[in-house]
């Protein structure tokens, strides 16, 4: 006899507690359960059943058998519903943390297009500027730029980026092109208001050197393109990524302030829940990022 059945077949006579509705569960004669169990106990040389007119429970050995054949079907079941799901189409809510202005400016265009692909999938997006704990508050997907922190999650990298400082050309003619990282503590900065180290910027010299700028800025706020707004606008020097500034240092409205110092390159990558196996819907959305980052960055956007 097959061996999972009998095992389902003991499992049931437990969890049911008798033959008559084990048989009703299984959609099986009374007579086959017996069978079953009579033959795994047959097999394993042991009595996994105490039987009595009245009731029936587990000996010893069948009670530690139950628990083990329990995660054993419970497997086999799981392992059924993985291959029906990988098979379906791509379907369910999404829920997907991403920054701020990367989500504005990159992820929002373009969704109509994923949306439009897969139409039994909704979206929902959360924009913040905060480290999300992807599992406890219940995200399929992040979005998350430069080095990743937890090594437990899985990653797939999207494109990568670069960070420069930048000002207007305006800015640089009244004030002058800092020289050197101290310069910097002299010159009106733009700063994040929602970074949780502060106002401080990690910045590489030429020698390759890492230094560390702390001012208070004249002008701190938590969103990217009002910073660039404001170096824009000459009010300082801001520190941003190219898929903000990118088009703006074409159109010659803000250009390098420090083009002395190393080019930061960040990586940006999707990353999502551990685990062999991915859910349709995290897949396509991921395969989607993918292909539509396949010709951006890192200053292209």
């Amino acid at each position: 006899m097959d061996r999972l059945t009998e095992m389902e077949a003991f499992a049931n006579v437990v969890d049911q507690g008798g033959f008559t509705d084990a048989a009703k569960k299984m959609g099986i004669s009374k007579s086959a359960v017996s069978k079953h169990v009579s033959s795994l106990e047959a097999r394993l040389g042991a009595r996994l059943l105490n039987r009595t007119t009245r009731r029936v429970s587990p000996t010893e050995i069948g009670l530690a058998y139950y628990d083990r054949a329990r995660r054993v079907l419970n497997d086999a079941g799981e392992a059924d519903a993985l291959v029906t799901s990988m098979q379906s189409a791509p379907s369910g809510l999404l829920r997907i943390s991403v920054a701020t202005d990367f989500g504005v400016n990159l992820l929002s265009p373009i969704l109509s297009e994923f949306l439009s692909d897969f139409p039994d999938i909704t979206v929902n997006m959360v924009l913040n500027n905060r480290y999300v704990e992807l599992i406890s508050e219940g995200f399929d997907l992040a979005i998350r730029i430069g080095e990743l922190e937890d090594s437990s999650l899985r990653a797939r990298k999207l494109t990568e980026t670069t960070k420069r400082l930048v000002a207007s050309p305006g800015y640089i003619q009244k004030f002058g092109r800092p020289q050197k990282i101290d310069d910097l503590n002299t010159h009106k900065l733009l700063h994040y208001s929602s970074q949780s180290s502060g106002n401080v910027w990690k910045l590489t010299a030429p020698s390759g050197e890492k230094r560390q700028v702390r001012t208070a800025g004249w002008l701190s706020v938590n969103d990217g393109q009002s910073l660039l707004n404001a170096a824009i606008s000459g009010l300082g020097i801001a520190y941003l990524p190219s898929y903000l500034y990118a088009q703006a240092m074409e159109e010659g409205l803000v250009e390098d302030a420090m083009p002395t110092l190393p080019v930061e390159m960040l990586g940006v990558y999707a990353v999502y829940p551990p685990g062999r196996f991915t859910q349709p819907k995290v897949r396509a959305f991921i395969d989607f990022l993918v292909h539509a980052f396949a010709d951006k960055g890192p200053t292209e956007w």
